[in-house]
C-alpha cells in the first residue's frame, strides 16, 4: 500500500518510462474525491472502452455519463500507444470487488492469476476499488476481436511499470478488471498473466525510452535508483559523481567545485534544481532524490 503519486510525479514516472502522454485540460484537479478515499493505493487496473475513436472515448472517461459520472480512469491508453491523462485522484472505474483478491494483490501472493473473484458492485462483501487502484481504460470494442495493436500493449506494459517502479511494486500489482470483480471481462483480448509477464521483465532492467526506426545501437545502461535513505547517510560513492555529472549536463549543476563521490549540499541544492526543471514544486522539490526523478535523470551505471 501507499501514497498516490502527485500529478507532476505521476507524469515524471510516465515520462520515464518512455510513455508518450497527453494531459487533457483540467486532469489535475479532476477527481471524485468527494466521494470517498483516495489511497492508500495497492495496484493498476487495467480496463477496455467498449468505445472506438480518439476523440470520443477520452471524452467519456472524462466527463462519464449520468449514472456513471466522470472521471471513469486515470488514463486513456489509444490504439497508437497515447496515454491521455483525464484524473488525478479517485475515479470511477473499478467499483466493488473481492476482498480476497485485494489481499492477494497487496502481498503479491499469487501465481499465474489472483484468486477467482466472488464479490462486485454492491454485492454484500465487496470491498472499494475506486480508492485502491489507479484505472487505466484502454480503446478497444471489448468483443474479442477488436485487434490490441502492439504500440497500444506497449503502452499498457509501460504505464503498469511505470506506477510499480514508483512505488515499488512487483508485476502482480497489475490486474485486469475481470479479476477484480465477478461481473467483469474487461480486458478482453489479450491475456493478464501475459501482460503481468512484460512487465516483470521491463521492471527487471532501467527504464529505457521506445525504440525508433532505424534500429539505434543497444540503450545505455542506467544506475537503478538506491532509495532515498542512501542519500541521507551522506555517501561517499561513484553514483554520486555519475549524478552530478548528468545534473551539470542538465545545466542544474550548483557547484563551485566538483561534482564530486561524497554527498553535500551543493548535490542537494542541484538534484533540487533538477526536480523543479521536472515540474515538482514544494516539498516535492526538497533536493532529496525519489524514484521518479531519479529515474528520468537516467544516470549512468556505476559499479
Amino acid at each position: 500500500m501507499a501514497t498516490p503519486l502527485s500529478a507532476d510525479r505521476l507524469l515524471a514516472a510516465l515520462r520515464a518510462e518512455g510513455v508518450t502522454v497527453v494531459e487533457h485540460p483540467g486532469w489535475r484537479t479532476h477527481h471524485r474525491n468527494h466521494t470517498g478515499a483516495w489511497g492508500p493505493v495497492s495496484g493498476v487496473m487495467i480496463h477496455h472502452t467498449v468505445s472506438s475513436g480518439t476523440a470520443s472515448s477520452v471524452a467519456l472517461c472524462f466527463d462519464g455519463y449520468d449514472s456513471l459520472p466522470g472521471p471513469l480512469c486515470h488514463g486513456v491508453i489509444t490504439k497508437d500507444g497515447t496515454v491521455h491523462l483525464v484524473a488525478n485522484g479517485r475515479a470511477n472505474h473499478a467499483g466493488g470487488g473481492d476482498p480476497s483478491v485485494l489481499r492477494a494483490v497487496v502481498t503479491e501472493a499469487y501465481g499465474d492469476r489472483p484468486p477467482a473473484p466472488r464479490e462486485h458492485q454492491g454485492s454484500p462483501g465487496a470491498v472499494d476499488g475506486n480508492s485502491r487502484f489507479y484505472g487505466f481504460e484502454c480503446v478497444n470494442l471489448g468483443n474479442g476481436t477488436d485487434p490490441w495493436p502492439a504500440a497500444q500493449l506497449d503502452a499498457i506494459e509501460r504505464v503498469s511499470a511505470a506506477l510499480c517502479r514508483a512505488h515499488g511494486w512487483g508485476a502482480r500489482s497489475v490486474i485486469g478488471h475481470l479479476e477484480w470483480s465477478d461481473w467483469k471481462s474487461d480486458p478482453k483480448g489479450f491475456g493478464m498473466p501475459g501482460m503481468r509477464d512484460r512487465v516483470r521483465k521491463r521492471l527487471g532492467a532501467a527504464p529505457a525510452a521506445r525504440p525508433t526506426a532505424p534500429a539505434q545501437p543497444a540503450a545505455p545502461r542506467y544506475h537503478p535508483f538506491p532509495g532515498t535513505s542512501f542519500f541521507r547517510t551522506a555517501p561517499s560513492s561513484p553514483v554520486i559523481t555519475a549524478m552530478g555529472r548528468r545534473l551539470m549536463a542538465e545545466g542544474c549543476g550548483r557547484y563551485r567545485v566538483g561534482p564530486g563521490p561524497r554527498w553535500s549540499e551543493a548535490d542537494r541544492q542541484s538534484y533540487a534544481a533538477w526536480q523543479r526543471k521536472l515540474g515538482f514544486r514544494g516539498a516535492d522539490a526538497d533536493g532529496w532524490p525519489g524514484a521518479a526523478s531519479w529515474n528520468a535523470l537516467k544516470v549512468p551505471y556505476t559499479k
